[in-house]
C-alpha cells in the first residue's frame, strides 16, 4: 500500500512512505519466522521417537521437554527453506549501492535489483506451478526404489549361492537360478502377471503402492532389448546388475569385503525409507489433493474470480494508503516514536494476525503433514514478501528517483532469513528447545535497528 501511496505526492512524502513500507517489509518477514514459527513449534509439538528422533503424530505424553518434544516436517518444507534463504539476494545486489559514489551507478544498480527480484518472482511462481506435478515424480521414483531395494533384498535371501561375485558383480549363475524360479511356466520368459505374484509375495510394510504400476515400471526397466513385454533371462541379469549398481551409488560404504551384498542392499532399503519419510505422510496428501480436485467443477471461473479478487485488493490498497501512511505518520508525530519502529511492530501485528492464528491452529493438530505445510506456508509468504514487495518498493524508488537508505533493514531481514532458512533447510525434526531461538531472534532484531539507526546513525 506504501508503494502505491508513493506514486502520488512530493519526493519527500513519497521517501517517507517508503520508509514505512520497509518497515513493515522488515517486520513481517522477521515476525513471521521467529515470533509466530516458535509459537507452531509450541502448539505443534508431539513427542519425539526414542530411535529415529522422529515426532510421533498426536502423541505428547512428555509435557514441555525441551528435547522430548517437538515437530517434524518433510522434505519439500526444507526446500521451502532454502528457496527462502536465497530470496535475500536481491537485498544484498541493492545494498551493494552504498558502495557506489555516482548517483547514476546507483540509480543502474536498483534497476539491476529489480530485475533480479522480477525474475526470481516468475521463477518462484512457476515453481509453485510445477511443485505438485515434481512432488509426484519424485514420490513415484521412490515407491520404485523401495520395491527395488525389496526385490533385491528377497532374491538375496532365496539365492542358492553367493548374490554377487568377489569383484561386487551379480552372479550370473544364481541370477538364471532366481530366474527360472521365478518362471512358473517354465516357458524361458516372464510375464506381468509374474512380476506381479513374485510382488504380491513380498511384504512391503513400510509404504502403500500400485503393485500393477509397480510391475509396469520393472517391465519397462528390464525390457530394454526384445521390448516385447516380457523379460527373458539375459534382460532378467541385466536389470538386476542395473539395480545393484544403483545400490552401489546410493552412498553405501563397505566395511567387510565378506558382507558386501549385505551392505549394499542394507544400506539402499534404509535410504529409501528415509527418502520416504522424508516425502511425509503422501497418501493423505494425495487424498486431500484429490478431493480438491474433485471438488473444482468450474476451473476457468475459479481463475477468472482469483484475478477480480486480486484486482479488487489492489484497489483497496490503493484507496487505503495514504490514510494509512498518514495515521503512521501522525501517530509517530503525537507519541514521538520513530514512524519505523510503528511499521516494525504495530503494523505487522495488524497485517499478520489473521496468518499468526491460522497457522497456530493448523499448527495444532500435531502430525507431520500439516506441520510441514504449516512451516512452508510460513516460508513462503516470507518468500512472496522478500522477492514481491521488494520489487514493488526498487520500482518506485527507480522511477521517483528516491533514496536507497535502508541498511539497517536489509540487515535484519538478511540475518534472520539466513539464520532460520539455513537451520530449517538441513534438517526435519525441531525440538522444543528451537522455539527459544526463534523467540530471542525477535528482540534481537529490534534491538539491532535501534542500535544501527539511532546510535551508529545508518539511517
Amino acid at each position: 500500500m506504501d508503494a502505491v501511496s508513493g506514486l502520488s505526492g512530493s519526493t519527500a512524502t513519497a521517501q517517507s512512505q517508503v520508509s514505512v513500507g520497509m518497515g513493515l517489509l522488515a517486520g513481517s518477514t522477521v515476525m513471521l519466522v521467529t515470533v509466530i514459527w516458535g509459537s507452531c513449534i509450541v502448539v505443534g509439538k508431539c513427542d519425539l521417537g526414542e530411535t529415529d528422533s522422529v515426532a510421533i503424530n498426536g502423541q505428547n505424553t512428555k509435557g514441555f521437554s525441551l528435547t522430548g518434544t517437538g515437530v517434524s516436517t518433510d522434505i519439500w518444507t526444507c526446500y521451502a527453506a532454502r528457496i527462502m534463504v536465497i530470496s535475500v539476494i536481491p537485498f544484498i545486489v541493492v545494498q551493494l549501492t552504498q558502495l557506489l559514489h555516482s548517483t547514476s551507478g546507483r540509480h543502474l544498480a536498483v534497476l539491476i535489483a529489480l530485475i533480479l527480484s522480477l525474475l526470481m518472482l516468475i521463477s518462484y511462481c512457476l515453481y509453485q506451478v510445477f511443485q505438485p506435478w515434481i512432488q509426484r515424480r519424485r514420490l513415484a521414483y521412490v515407491k520404485l526404489k523401495h520395491v527395488m531395494s525389496g526385490i533385491l533384498k528377497h532374491l538375496r535371501q532365496r539365492a542358492l549361492g553367493r548374490f554377487l561375485t568377489d569383484d561386487g558383480q551379480p552372479n550370473k549363475d544364481v541370477m538364471e537360478k532366481l530366474f527360472h524360479a521365478i518362471d512358473e511356466n517354465h516357458d524361458g520368459r516372464l510375464s506381468a502377471s509374474e512380476l506381479k505374484a513374485l510382488i504380491l509375495g513380498i511384504r512391503f510394510e513400510e509404504i502403500n503402492f500400485d503393485r500393477d504400476d509397480a510391475v509396469d515400471k520393472i517391465m519397462k526397466d528390464f525390457d530394454i532389448i526384445r521390448r516385447d513385454n516380457y523379460i527373458d533371462c539375459n534382460e532378467f541379469v541385466h536389470g538386476i546388475s542395473k539395480w545393484i549398481e544403483e545400490a552401489k551409488r546410493s552412498g553405501a560404504v563397505i566395511t567387510d569385503p565378506s558382507s558386501r551384498t549385505f551392505t549394499y542392499l542394507d544400506n539402499f532399503q534404509r535410504q529409501a525409507k528415509r527418502e520416504h519419510a522424508l516425502l511425509g505422510l503422501e497418501d493423505q496428501v494425495e487424498d486431500q489433493s484429490n478431493e480438491v480436485v474433485e471438488g473444482v467443477e468450474n476451473p476457468k471461473w475459479i481463475s477468472i474470480k482469483a484475478v477480480l479478487m486480486l484486482l479488487l485488493g489492489t484497489i483497496i490498497a490503493a484507496v487505503f494508503a495514504d490514510p494509512l501512511v498518514d495515521a503512521v505518520d501522525n501517530f509517530s508525530d503525537a507519541t514521538s516514536i520513530p514512524t519505523f519502529f510503528i511499521s516494525f511492530i504495530a503494523l505487522p501485528l495488524a497485517t499478520n494476525s489473521s496468518e499468526a492464528v491460522s497457522a497456530i491452529i493448523f499448527a495444532s493438530r500435531k502430525t507431520c503433514t500439516t506441520a510441514s505445510l504449516t512451516f512452508s506456508e510460513l516460508y513462503g509468504a516470507v518468500t512472496m514478501n522478500n522477492l514481491l514487495c521488494l520489487s514493488v518498493f526498487l520500482a518506485l524508488v527507480y522511477i521517483r528517483g528516491l533514496t536507497w537508505d535502508f541498511s539497517s533493514e536489509v540487515l535484519v531481514i538478511f540475518i534472520v532469513c539466513i539464520v532460520m532458512g539455513a537451520f530449517a533447510s538441513f534438517r526435519n525434526t525441531f525440538p522444543l528447545w528451537t522455539s527459544s531461538l526463534a523467540y530471542l531472534l525477535y528482540p534481537f532484531s529490534l534491538a539491532l535497528v535501534y542500535v544501527l539507526d539511532y546510535i551508529f546513525g545508518w539511517s
